[in-house]
């Protein structure tokens, strides 16, 4: 009888700790439920001039994005993100024969690749109350290229014509390939660098930052031995949950 009762009472202490844990671990995941969203936004995207890494800022083009994202809880603070992404890149330059005069004598190019790119981001979260959060992270990305435009406007003598050429990609390698075939419209099929975000939770919806710092050379002709020649994207999109 006395074993048996102790039985009950082991039994009793581990169902009531089991009903904690669980407890616990619901109320932990509240702060961070994940889920999928669906997301779009704006893209400002540029590309570096330099060894360095730097961009000119004048050369920034306004593109877009698109895609869903997953939010895959690893803990209350921290998800594991990651999805697909239609992401515009490229830059734009214009050039003026009479820096105070704009309207006539200049040459202007829009160069504007189309990629579909796969984010892996772990991210940290913060609560700010029970259905909002601020969130921090970082994680590396692949892209392929899919498409895109390469548009072109000149004038000369009071005379406007305009082009537009669809971009080629191709995969050659930059030790072997001639440099006569460099240039912006024969790219490397695939890009990949690091994504740095930042944004906040609320309710369903998800307002974030994202700037991608591209790590490979555009041109397919062209080695890695410097920063000249990569993406750099800055990023403002909005998600909902479903």
């Amino acid at each position: 009888m006395k074993h048996n009762t102790m039985k009950k009472i082991m039994m009793a202490m581990a169902l009531a700790a089991g009903v904690y844990a669980a407890a616990n671990a619901q109320n932990s995941f509240k702060s961070n439920p994940g889920g999928f969203y669906l997301k779009g936004g704006v893209n400002f995207s540029n590309i570096s001039v330099s060894g360095d890494g730097s961009v000119n800022s004048a050369n920034s083009l306004t593109t877009f994005n698109v895609g869903f994202t997953g939010d895959i809880p690893l803990a209350s603070v921290a998800s594991l993100q990651m999805g697909l992404i239609l992401n515009g890149k490229g830059s734009k330059t214009e050039s003026f024969f009479d820096a105070n005069d704009h309207s006539h004598n200049f040459y202007k190019v829009k160069f504007n690749p189309l990629y579909l790119e796969l984010p892996a981001n772990i991210v940290l979260k913060f609560p700010m109350d029970e259905t909002s959060r601020f969130y921090a992270g970082a994680g590396p990305y692949v892209a392929m290229g899919i498409g895109g435009k390469v548009k072109g406007t000149q004038n000369f003598g009071g005379v406007t014509s305009t082009y537009e050429e669809n971009i080629k990609f191709n995969d050659d390698d930059p030790t072997t390939s001639g440099q006569e075939d460099a240039s912006v419209n024969k790219l490397r099929r695939f890009d990949y660098g690091v994504n740095f975000l930042a944004g906040f939770e609320f309710q369903r919806y998800m307002l974030g930052l994202n700037y991608g710092l591209g790590l490979a050379k555009i041109g397919s002709t062209q080695d890695n031995n410097n920063d000249k020649n990569k993406y750099r994207v800055f990023s403002v999109n909005l998600g909902v949950r479903f």
